[in-house]
């Protein structure tokens, strides 16, 4: 009898062990068809998990209270994959060794900064400063400076303005690292805030920044509270209605990120 016992005791234990292995080995992922029907790691009250599915129909998710536990979760095993902004989660992989984006994108969109719907010469003056910063070889120095492939991003620069000609406000959501982000010295800080400081230095005006909730953007622009907005924002036909925006200045989308 106590034979028969050790024997269901030692089963019981080999059984466990197997079902906690399974749950934590998961398929190496090298291209985006290899997670349809795997399971997504998505940040709550977005629609990724809606992007997800227009590309891969099977896919399976689970929910977070942000993108960076979304990330967490993957790393840990928890989840095959998490679904979010490619430049966002280049960013958290670049300062988190043993994650990757992969290159296939689930969706292609293009980001821009927007201004109020009948505000055409503000529109002009950013798309003239992003094509000379392009032309002049600036933007592929910020490219390298908000965007490193390993590590924090580096520094903003000074960019001086004289003021003369008032205030430029900028509403942004600083939550879009490395777009719009809190440095540990509590400025905002960005690859956007960087962009618009050469408009308001093109206008010869002061940039302030205002600082707010994603949500509450576009209607802060539509109230005139702000100018401009920007905080890594899509440019899509909806939107559109509601604002005009600059030419895109960076093609990004909705990406996956897996283990490496």
């Amino acid at each position: 009898m106590k034979n028969n016992r050790f024997g269901i005791v030692i089963a019981v234990f080999f059984c466990s062990c197997m079902i906690l292995s399974g749950c934590s080995k998961r398929e190496k992922i090298s291209g985006l068809q290899q997670l349809d029907g795997k399971e997504f790691a998505i940040p709550t009250g977005t629609v990724a998990d809606q992007l997800v599915l227009s590309k891969l129909p099977k896919a399976r998710f689970k929910y977070f209270n942000s993108v960076m536990d979304a990330v967490m979760a993957v790393k840990a095993g928890k989840a095959d994959a998490a679904a979010y902004d490619e430049p966002i989660l280049k960013n958290i992989a670049a300062k988190n060794s043993g994650l990757v984006v992969l290159k296939e994108m689930i969706t292609v969109d293009n980001y821009g900064f927007a201004v109020r719907l009948g505000d055409r010469q503000l529109k002009n003056t950013i798309d003239g400063v992003v094509s000379d910063l392009k032309k002049d070889g600036t933007a592929d120095k910020m490219m390298k400076r908000w965007f490193p492939t390993s590590g924090n991003p580096a520094p903003m620069p000074e960019i001086a303005s004289s003021g003369g000609n008032g205030v430029l406000r900028m509403g942004t959501a600083s939550v879009t690292e490395p777009f719009s982000f809190v440095d540990g010295s509590g400025e905002v800080v960005g690859y956007d805030i960087e962009l618009a400081r050469q408009v308001a230095k093109k206008l010869g005006k002061r940039l302030e920044i205002v600082n707010m909730d994603f949500g509450g953007m576009i209607p802060a622009l539509i109230s005139g509270k702000v100018d401009m907005i920007a905080a890594c924002i899509t440019i899509t036909s909806e939107r559109s209605k509601q604002v005009l925006f600059s030419e895109p200045y960076y093609t990004g989308g909705i990406a996956a990120l897996v283990r490496e």
